[in-house]
């Protein structure tokens, strides 16, 4: 039997998941009767989602389409990170939507020290872009996994992997 059992909190999301909300967001707002002839784009690259709209409120709209269909796809809404709207010139709006890819350090140091806090058994690590947690008791593992996830303010969607 092992002698330390661990886990990985990590921050990452299923692309094509992503690509296929993102295509069904394109195929409602070419739709829906408020946002039918508005021109609409909606750009995903690897790194953010451009929105260009009309107006203020059909960028609203088109967010809210957004998180709804991201929910339905089984991806948390925390991977967005909307910018400020801005004016795009010719009576339009655009608005940058950064995509949350990875644990940044920020984070990742805050989680551990949480972690060393709250529970004193219970060894986290930084490794690059996720946090391993080890421990000799599986209890106190499960434990630290409730605590994170009754954590409101990260701002980041988090995922256990790697348990064992």
């Amino acid at each position: 039997m092992a002698s330390d059992f661990s886990f990985d909190i990590v921050s990452q999301f299923d692309a094509q998941e992503l690509r296929n909300a993102v295509d069904q967001v394109r195929r409602e707002v070419s739709t829906r009767y408020d946002l039918k002839d508005s021109h609409i784009e909606i750009d995903l690259t690897e790194n953010d989602i451009n929105v260009n709209t009309v107006n203020e409120y059909q960028m609203q709209a088109v967010m809210g389409i957004l998180i709804q269909k991201l929910i339905n796809r089984s991806l948390s809404p925390k991977i967005l990170d909307p910018q400020k709207i801005e004016d795009a010139g010719g009576m339009r709006f655009k608005q940058l939507i950064k995509l949350i890819k990875a644990l940044d350090q920020e984070t990742a140091k805050k989680l551990s020290k949480m972690i060393r806090d709250n529970f004193p058994k219970v060894k986290p690590t930084i490794q690059g872009d996720s946090v391993r947690v080890s421990s000799k008791s599986k209890d106190d593992l499960q434990a630290v996994m409730v605590y994170i996830k009754s954590l409101e303010n990260i701002k980041v969607p988090l995922q256990f992997t790697n348990y064992r």
